[in-house]
Formats: C-alpha cells, structure tokens, sequence
C-alpha cells in the first residue's frame, strides 16, 4: 500500500490558481495533474464529502445538505457530526476489504464521530450548564484528544467559525496533521483547511484581500504536500466547492410565512420558528433551500407562491426532478429550490427584527434553522465592538449568563455564496494529484462521485494511467 494524503481546500477552484497568488500550488499542478470537478446540487460542505467518501449521490448516502429536518423529532439539525447518519461505504472501509492493515485518519473532515476511521480528530466544544462554550476536540482513540491538546495548545474553535475566523485554525489543523502523520502513519490521511471559505464569503472572490488568503493556504499546502510526498508517499488536493459572488440574499421564509404557511411561537417576547406546526417552511443552505411541507395536497400551492420570488432560479418537487439532481432521498424537501447565481437563501423568519430570536444575533449554528453566514461579521452599529466582545467574555468568566449579540442582522455584508452548480467549471472545485498521468487527455472534468475510486487507486496501485 502507498501512503496518500488528501488535501481538502475549501474555496480552492481553478480560477484562483495563478504563480504570484499560489506559487507552490501552481507548480504541483502543473507537475502532476489538475481536473475540475463537477459539482453537485447542493455543493456544500457535508453533501460534497459525503459524496467523495463514499462514491455515491446524496440519495444514496442521505446527506443532502448541512442540515435537514428531522422529521420524527419535528426539529431542523445542522452540522451533526455521528458518522452513522452517512449511508453508505466509506472509502476507509473498502480499503480494509483489499487489506486488513490498512490505517486511516480523518482529520477535521465531517460526520467524523463514532465511525470506523482508525484516527479520527474533529471540533467538540464543552457546553457546561452555565451557558459557556469551551473550545474543545473530540478524537479517536480518545487519549489522542489530550497528546494534541497539551503539544498544539486549545484547538482555536473561535478562529474556526466566528467573526474572529482566520488562518489560525487550518494552522492548528496543519499542525494536528504532520503529529498524526508522524506518529500513526495512516495510508489515508484527510486533511481539512478550511481558510480561504471565509474571506471568500465575507469579501467575494475579485476581492483584493483574497491574495493574501491565498498566499497564506499555499504556504500550508507547500509544508503538507512535502511532508505527504516523503517516503514515496502520494498527494491528491481537492476541494468540496467554488465560491461565487453575490449582491442580495433571497428570505425564502419571510415569503411563506407572508402566505400563511410558517408557524411561529412566541417566547419571552421573540418569534421563534415552529417547524412542526407549519405548514410550509424552508432549510436554508447557502444556495439552496429545502422545502417542507406537511400536507402533501398542498405542494402545488406552495411551489406556486415560490415561482413568483424574485431570486429564485429553478423549484423543483416532481420525483423525476428531485431524481435528476440527485436528491431523491427521505431527508430531503418536498420541494427544491435554487437560488440565482447572485442570490443566497438566508433562513430569516421573522418580519421585525426587534423580534427576532435572541440567537439570531450570535453565533450559534445548531440552534438557527438555517445556514448563517452573518455570523462571519460583527455588527458595524456597534460603536466598540471589541470592548463589548471583552466584557461578556470576563462576565462568562466570571459565571455569569450572558448573551453573545454581537452579529448583525445585514445580509447584505455577505460577498460571496456556494451551493448550486456553477454556470463555468473553472468557478467550482477541482482536484489534483501528484501523480502524471491520472486522468486522460480527453477528460474535461472528474464527477464528484469518482473521488472514493481515485483515493483507492492512490492507495494500491503501484502505476496509473
């Protein structure tokens, strides 16, 4: 077996590669070999690794965006991390079908708890009782957590997501990665950065600050890729999605609920959502939305009130529709929409923001039904943010409840989105490999489904192409 590491850049698309903004990059293209991919529907994180690891279409392996609504629990979950909820075989386990020692480490990719990778490393806050969020990993086997910890230091979870975002978190993971690599020698070592999905999102693409996103991911993928080739060991680099610009988002629940169909409860004076009393309502995932609709009479008339939103390229609702993108599947909506390719589906319920939930205004990714990715951004109205943000911080501390509200409630901050398939392949993701000679002259692009195969390939066979 060869050893292969598998680089997962997020934002990373042929587009963005050039010799002064990516010069290491560059060059391993061009040494090896470089393909787009071509995107799913949606094109978000968890659906696209999902695909890539197990060689099927989200109505196979159920992932059909970052969060969906669970029916049974009538409650909507995003960035659930059992490896259980992905149905299907991961390319980890078909490796040990070809050779029982074969080793695998999952390094920050999702759904990374409670599977059957042999070293697995992802973000685990503490919730105490007391309201605080303590950074925090989970790991296996679990005594890695600690070893980690105490040589890398406290992985820097609000550096991770958060308006505090940045490259010291793929540091931590570039770092986590070559301690992994040194002391357990996986055949299979995926790497996660996840750096250039912020300012991607938070400025656009064309953005002039981008450069500087892209010069600091190479220097972290020069250091991974030698440390991956050393000992004759193979390097394949992809990433799950392109980041395009956009002007506006698309309140796809605003227009629901304007028609009747979204339920609202109110709590302590805010209007929270009510998933399971309405009749109608909307998951929003970046550029795309699934929609939920409890009367299956009643599908028609709500996919006639979202022909008519501005922003909204295609509905779809029919089995053979749903079918042809791929998400025919349980957890999926009885009705899909996707966004133009300016716009992004933001999941805002509310019609006046004085009522809007108090955790509209924080960070707080498992509560909000719905993508957020206002929560890049601290409010601009507020006149000292960086001394407020102190102060909550030393009243948390100090054990005292306190909210976090410091996001603001401006779409319109967000620059750049992701989810539908982009309109040039050259706008989405790509894949790369060490190796000459992996694909054929003739290929224009590699479907996402193909990946699980390529890993494998890297893995056994000594020649390819």
């Amino acid at each position: 077996m060869h050893h292969l590491t598998v680089l997962n850049i997020v934002g990373l698309t042929p587009e963005l590669i050039d010799e002064e903004s990516t010069p290491y990059l560059a060059k391993f293209f061009a040494q090896g070999s470089m393909r787009p991919i071509k995107a799913l529907a949606p094109a978000v994180t968890c659906t696209m690794q999902s695909t890539f690891l197990t060689g099927s279409l989200p109505c196979d392996h159920g992932i059909v965006g970052n969060g969906w609504y669970f029916k049974d629990l009538a409650e909507v979950g995003f960035w659930k991390q059992a490896n259980s909820l992905v149905q299907g075989e991961m390319v980890w386990d078909a490796a040990k079908k070809r050779n029982e020692d074969f080793r695998s480490s999952q390094l920050f990719w999702w759904y990374n708890m409670y599977g059957s990778a042999d070293i697995s490393v992802t973000p685990r806050p503490l919730y105490p009782a007391d309201g605080r969020k303590i950074p925090d990993i989970y790991t296996y086997p679990q005594h890695l957590r600690h070893k980690l910890s105490d040589k890398l230091g406290t992985f820097p979870l609000f550096n991770f997501w958060g308006p505090k975002a940045d490259i010291t978190s793929s540091r931590w993971i570039a770092n986590c990665a070559l301690e992994v690599r040194q002391r357990f020698h996986p055949h299979l070592n995926l790497v996660y950065i996840p750096h250039l999905d912020y300012n991607l999102q938070r400025l656009g693409p064309y953005h002039p600050e981008i450069k500087h996103d892209l010069k600091a991911v190479d220097a972290l993928a020069e250091e991974l890729i030698e440390d991956g080739l050393k000992d004759g060991g193979r390097v394949m680099v992809l990433s799950e999605y392109g980041i395009t610009p956009v002007s506006a988002s698309v309140s796809i629940n605003r227009h629901l609920r304007q028609a009747g169909f979204v339920g609202i409860k109110e709590e302590l004076g805010y209007e929270m959502l009510d998933a399971g009393a309405s009749e109608a309502f909307a998951v929003c995932d970046h550029q795309i939305a699934h929609v939920y609709v409890k009367n299956p009479n009643r599908i028609q008339e709500v996919k006639d009130v979202l022909t008519s939103v501005s922003g909204i390229e295609n509905v779809y609702s029919q089995k053979e529709e749903l079918s042809s993108l791929g998400l025919d599947h349980s957890r999926s909506g009885d009705i899909i929409c996707i966004s133009d390719a300016d716009k992004w589906f933001d999941y805002y319920f509310w019609l006046d923001d004085d009522l809007a939930p108090d955790y509209a205004r924080t960070v707080d990714i498992h509560r909000k039904p719905g993508y957020d990715p206002v929560e890049l951004f601290i409010d601009p109205k507020i006149t000292f943010p960086m001394l407020k943000l102190a102060g909550k911080l030393a009243k948390k501390k100090l054990g005292f409840r306190t909210l976090m509200d410091v996001i603001p409630l401006d779409t319109s901050l967000v620059k750049g989105s992701h989810g539908r398939v982009t309109d040039r392949l050259e706008y989405g993701p790509l894949v790369a490999s060490s190796l000459e000679g992996i694909f054929s002259t003739n290929q224009e692009f590699i479907e996402a489904t193909d990946i699980k195969g390529m890993m494998l390939q890297h893995i056994f066979e000594d020649t390819i192409g």
